[in-house]
């Protein structure tokens, strides 16, 4: 592992992860101080329940976050989605709860109502996501007693049992009141999502109330409550969403295995090979991802001296086509890398003039994953400065205006690692958003 990249991590709160020598993600881990908590694995007196760990330890990746609440949301997250080894927790299932204000209810379809849920696979409105399950099915349980939501699927013309204890709303009874039981969960609704502050001033209030008529069983109950409403209303001000670091989980577990070797005689390298007209420090690569012509994307990445350049990382929904066309979805997202902010961009159509079109930080070299097909469309409006190849898959093979006959790389030179591993960690970027679009289009 190598301690440089360890005294390089932010001083922030966010998640790590860390991969053995074949870039596998091992451990998912959650820090208040990401460089601390990284560092401290390698420490002398470390635990030993981390012992069998660290030396499996390659590399490590990591995710900055705004707080300490996302990190723990963002960990319990990639732990169930990456399954990493050496995790014990979180494994299984669905890591998160949702409160949910549904449109129908499950035992009176006529009715909205509260839930707590596994998935959002229902219409409604959502709560969450929340890791703290037992919070917030308390949190749950107050709303519904408090203000009387507990629906019954029974008719029963002077009312069930529980209306009689004061904890069905009546919707089991011929004349149920439906507007008063609709203000109340618009109640319980705005409990949540109006003014925190207040809501917890109430119910110290009560508390205080409860403790001077000597009702102390009743204040410990609600002081229980009172510290499961701070949890959750602290969770719900973060704002957390499962896809809010979607693009910076996606660079973080991009298996790259390329590392780089001194800067000078690779470009130099590469310069000769392709006859280039500099010695290419800088290179960005294209990738295009869709299926059966859904949910077209793009992936743009760039590397320097080998290194991956994270905050110059792009990726694109491709606005103007509904159906697959490799060749125009690049030239609208090259068009976009590098146009300046601001130029307008048309119907998709590009020709000669998009030439004379300002383009703003563009690489020693732009690498396409494709072949000659992908590179010319890609020619086509690029300007004359830009330096542009493409790498075919499976014959491994480099086209390019001056070679182009194609040049078969060497997988065991630098060179031909090189390309390679910037090739794949774009189709990684662009796959991984892809899934994303995908499946918010089939999102119920």
């Amino acid at each position: 592992m190598d301690k440089t990249k360890i005294s390089n991590l932010p001083r922030t709160p966010g998640v790590y992860l860390f991969k053995n020598k074949a870039q596998e993600v091992i451990y998912i881990g959650k820090a208040k101080v990401l460089r601390a908590r990284v560092s401290s694995y390698f420490k002398k007196d470390r635990e030993e329940r981390i012992a069998a760990l660290v030396p499996e330890i390659a590399d490590v990746s990591v995710i900055a976050t705004k707080n300490e609440a996302e990190a723990l949301l963002l960990e319990a997250q990639l732990i169930s989605e990456h399954q990493p080894y050496f995790n014990v927790l979180l494994k299984d299932g669905q890591p998160f709860v949702y409160l949910l204000f549904t449109e129908t209810n499950a035992k009176n379809s006529a009715l909205p109502g509260l839930e707590i849920v596994r998935n959002k696979k229902k219409k409604g409105i959502y709560f969450g996501p929340f890791i703290q399950k037992g919070q917030a099915r308390r949190v749950h349980t107050y709303l519904v007693r408090t203000f009387k939501l507990k629906l019954c699927n029974k008719k029963i013309a002077a009312g069930c049992l529980d209306y009689h204890l004061d904890l069905c709303p009546g919707n089991c009874r011929g004349n149920f009141d439906l507007e008063a039981y609709r203000f109340r969960l618009s109640l319980a609704r705005q409990a949540l999502e109006g003014d925190h502050k207040a809501f917890v001033k109430t119910l110290k209030a009560q508390i205080a109330l409860y403790n001077a008529q000597f009702l102390f069983e009743r204040a410990r109950e609600l002081q229980g409550y009172l510290t499961n409403f701070e949890q959750i209303f602290h969770v719900i001000r973060t704002r957390y969403h499962e896809r809010k670091y979607e693009s910076e989980t996606a660079i973080a577990t991009a298996p790259v295995k390329y590392k780089p070797t001194p800067k000078p005689e690779v470009a130099a390298a590469l310069q000769k090979l392709l006859n280039l007209p500099i010695a290419p420090r800088t290179i960005d690569c294209f990738d295009i991802s869709h299926f059966q012509s859904q949910a077209i994307v793009g992936s743009c990445i760039r590397f320097h001296d080998g290194v991956p350049v994270k905050d110059k990382f792009r990726r694109f929904r491709v606005r103007t086509l509904t159906q697959q066309n490799d060749y125009a979805a690049l030239q609208e997202v090259v068009l976009r890398r590098y146009r300046p902010v601001g130029t307008p961009f048309g119907s998709g159509e590009t020709s000669a003039r998009d030439k004379n079109l300002a383009f703003v930080d563009l690489p020693d070299l732009i690498l396409i994953d494709g072949g000659k097909g992908q590179l010319n469309a890609v020619l086509a409006i690029l300007p004359h400065n830009a330096v542009c190849v493409s790498l075919a898959k499976r014959e491994e093979i480099v086209y390019g205006p001056t070679v182009p006959q194609g040049i078969p790389l060497d997988v065991k030179k630098e060179t031909g690692k090189l390309l390679i591993a910037l090739r794949d960690y774009a189709h990684h970027f662009a796959v991984s958003y892809h899934k994303v679009r995908r499946s918010k289009n089939f999102e119920i």
